[in-house]
């Protein structure tokens, strides 16, 4: 180990403030990549178990955020962006960029690969043929100006020392240390050069952030580290129970967020894209209220525009425009799907209680939906789609889950999703995902 390493985990270790100018050749050995994976993840390591004060914390996420390029935008555009910190069946990004940006905001949204179970957004769009995130900023910059949004993965550009943190987190355990998740967030946001920011962080058991107090702790570092980088910036903890939605896997989630756009898909869907854009409209100064807010997002997605601009995006990052019409009007038909479908049917009648996501995670990963290792490769076909939700009332013998499989269903996978689905004889209230806003 480094005499570099030694000292910083020697002072992480004893609760005492990182030498600013050690944390500084730190960071330049992980963008340079001239630091060891091994000598990386023995210090994620010791800050995952010791934590970091406030003053590391900013100043990792600064650090970070200098280690490659900012965008700059003049100062009266509205440029803005969110950040979930990752669930079963999150969707949100894949629409509310064309949403947002149909509601004059400018959305450069650099997004993850798989961080944990499934697979992030950029391997949800890489399931469309064609569809390019590899970006440089100043194709992120054009393309903004063009269409006013895109999506493009983390990349050697923008924050590098993040990219190599990030995909180190998610094989050594250390996904859930509370300066890490706000250094990794707040550094490539901050990088965007962004005015107005929201935060979906979810808790539950199927989030990194299992309890509502654990959540509340993230956002709020969240927020302030943000914050203090001038951007406007607010938290919504959300629950992470219950799978988001209807579609859960790659390619299957690029056909619900097509049915959305197109006014249709589950209104548990459009419910969270229509919280965080109204919440972003409203920081913006471009709605009276966060309410006034989420209308002119639905109304996006009802009269088409949202659509269109999702269209364009698909164009302009790769997609031939014959197959991004296709996508709009039969998304089926150009997703890689699946090579068996099995339903699952209900073992009693009841009102659903609940479905626990992370059952559904775990069986997903293990077909291939998401990564057990940094050079994993993820199937885009594989997944489940829900066809009831908490609250439902359901018969015996009547389908409740479609898995869509290349590998046989084991018999501990079938057993496993028939105990994720848990019924009550007694009604049961729909979920409600919005538990606390931080500001």
């Amino acid at each position: 180990m480094s005499n570099l390493i030694a000292r910083l985990c020697t002072a992480i270790e004893n609760g005492q403030s990182m030498e600013p100018q050690d944390l500084a050749s730190f960071i330049e050995g992980v963008a340079n990549r001239t630091l060891s994976i091994e000598a990386i993840t023995v210090w994620l390591k010791a800050v995952h178990a010791h934590g970091a004060s406030v003053e590391d914390t900013v100043a990792l996420t600064k650090g970070m955020m200098h280690s490659g390029a900012v965008l700059s935008w003049d100062s009266h555009r509205p440029v803005a962006d969110k950040h979930s910190t990752g669930g079963v069946g999150d969707k949100m990004s894949i629409m509310l960029a064309p949403a947002l940006a149909a509601c004059g905001v400018e959305v450069p949204m650099l997004a993850g690969r798989g961080l944990g179970h499934t697979g992030g957004t950029i391997d949800k769009l890489e399931s469309i043929p064609g569809f390019n995130c590899a970006l440089n900023p100043k194709q992120m910059q054009s393309m903004v100006n063009e269409i006013g949004c895109c999506i493009a993965a983390q990349n050697e550009a923008i924050a590098p020392a993040d990219g190599l943190l990030y995909a180190i987190r998610d094989v050594t355990s250390t996904v859930d240390s509370i300066p890490l998740i706000t250094a990794s967030i707040v550094s490539k946001k901050a990088a965007e050069g962004l005015k107005a920011l929201v935060l979906d962080v979810k808790c539950g058991r199927a989030a990194f952030m299992q309890t509502e107090q654990q959540a509340i702790e993230l956002a709020t570092s969240m927020v302030r580290t943000a914050n203090g980088l001038g951007i406007q910036t607010m938290a919504q903890i959300t629950d992470m129970n219950e799978p988001i939605g209807s579609h859960v896997g790659n390619a299957l989630e690029i056909i619900e967020s097509v049915e959305v756009l197109n006014g249709r898909g589950s209104k548990d869907t459009v419910n969270l894209v229509a919280m965080q854009g109204g919440a972003l409209l409203h920081l913006l100064g471009k709605a009276e209220s966060s309410e006034d807010g989420e209308q002119m997002i639905v109304n996006t997605l009802h009269d088409g525009t949202a659509a269109k601009r999702f269209e364009l995006m698909c164009i302009a990052q790769g997609v031939t425009p014959a197959t991004a019409k296709k996508l709009l009007s039969t998304p089926e038909n150009v997703v890689q799907r699946a090579e068996q479908v099995t339903e699952l049917k209900a073992k009693s009648s009841g009102h659903i209680e609940g479905i626990d996501a992370m059952v559904l995670a775990e069986i997903a990963r293990e077909h291939g939906a998401g990564r057990f290792d940094i050079e994993g490769i993820i199937d885009p076909s594989v997944g489940f789609v829900v066809l009831k939700a908490k609250g439902d009332e359901i018969l015996q013998g009547q389908p409740w889950i479609a898995v869509h499989h290349n590998q046989p269903l084991t018999i501990d996978q079938e057993k496993g999703l028939h105990g994720a689905l848990r019924l009550s004889t007694a009604p049961v209230k729909p979920i409600v995902r919005l538990l606390k806003v931080i500001q």
